[in-house]
């Protein structure tokens, strides 16, 4: 997939087999690899010589990892070994300590190893601090086949917010409420739209997870995830009401989600009140496998429509850009016809 970006680049990206194992010969020694406590006894094997020991992640808290960074060991270089919380520490830490950092996803739920900063939390909304460029992003093929295949479908959300996020930005552009620094685009809407048909046209590989699907949907978030800093720190091609939903709900039920089935439900929510594609937009989420009815993220329609009461005065006081969600009125009516949408086609919650 080639970039017309006039600038920037994308991380450099290696796809094969036993990844893992090459890593205690390239990353400098001692190297501190970054995971998840139920990751490390899985992967444990792979990492030999001169270890600094793994960093397990217990916290996406700015401030708690800010104090926490002298007691990590000493180390020469830093492995992000995960999901999006264990890739955006990684980052944080190579940032923090200036050391080269390798990026190895093990499952393709978000676009986090082609971010250059960390999302953090810091007083329950989300900041993005730091700048690190990978050596290399390491996707194992079998590494990320042998994920529970619902976080890898999960990852197409990554790329289905396009659609939402450009709707967002035409009306903020026909209201004459972009920001300055980022004028419509219509260019980066262009290339973000070919990202997104490439993907639309391997839902089902991606639904299989088999390696066309994992190609493809890691190539896409490659792009999706370098694209924020290549466009000069404009997000207003990549995401927009679908990502404002999934922090409201954050904030208001005080829930960790997987990433893309909030997300995936703000593109159908943003999708409807602007009256662009529902249907297909939700047709695309369905067939690729990511559920998005809100007992399948552990809460219940109540909360989505407590959250959608409160989210104009939400997007207000966390700052974020002009979107459908500053003017629509949502109101019980409209959620249950969300309500009815997505039970017509995932059918009732079982119980």
């Amino acid at each position: 997939m080639t970039s017309i970006l006039a600038t920037g680049h994308e991380f450099t990206t290696i796809f094969g087999r036993n990844l893992l194992g090459e890593i205690p010969a390239i990353a400098r020694p001692p190297y501190l690899v970054v995971t998840m406590a139920d990751l490390w006894p899985t992967f444990r094997r792979h990492f030999t010589g001169d270890l600094a020991g793994p960093y397990l992640v217990h916290t996406i808290d700015g401030d708690a990892l800010a104090a926490e960074l002298p007691t990590l060991p000493a180390c020469g270089s830093v492995v992000g070994l995960g999901g999006g919380q264990a890739i955006d520490v990684a980052k944080y830490i190579a940032w923090a300590r200036r050391l080269p950092l390798f990026q190895i996803p093990t499952s393709l739920s978000v676009d986090a190893p082609y971010g250059h900063r960390a999302g953090l939390r810091f007083d329950g909304h989300v900041k993005y601090v730091g700048f690190a460029v990978p050596e290399a992003v390491y996707v194992d093929l079998d590494v990320i086949a042998a994920a529970p295949p619902h976080l890898n479908r999960s990852g197409i959300c990554e790329v289905l917010c396009f659609h939402t996020a450009h709707a967002d930005w035409r009306l903020a552009r026909d209201r004459g409420r972009t920001p300055a620094k980022w004028p419509y685009d219509q260019r980066l809407v262009d290339e973000a739209q070919a990202v997104m048909r490439g993907v639309l046209d391997r839902l089902d590989d991606i639904h299989a997870v088999n390696e066309a699907g994992i190609r493809t949907l890691a190539t896409a978030q490659r792009w999706a995830g370098a694209s924020f800093h290549n466009a000069g720190w404009n997000p207003c091609h990549i995401e927009a009401t679908d990502h404002f939903v999934f922090y409201a709900l954050e904030r208001f039920t005080g829930r960790k989600f997987l990433h893309g089935q909030p997300v995936c439900l703000g593109i159908v929510i943003g999708s409807m009140l602007h009256d662009d594609r529902a249907d297909e937009m939700l047709a695309a989420i369905h067939r690729v496998g990511v559920d998005i009815r809100p007992e399948a993220m552990g809460i219940s329609w109540d909360d989505v429509a407590a959250t959608l009461s409160h989210i104009r005065s939400f997007v207000r006081e966390a700052g974020l850009w002009y979107s459908i969600l500053d003017e629509a009125e949502i109101t019980p009516a409209f959620v249950a016809k969300l309500r009815e949408r997505i039970t017509a086609a995932y059918g009732l919650w079982p119980g």
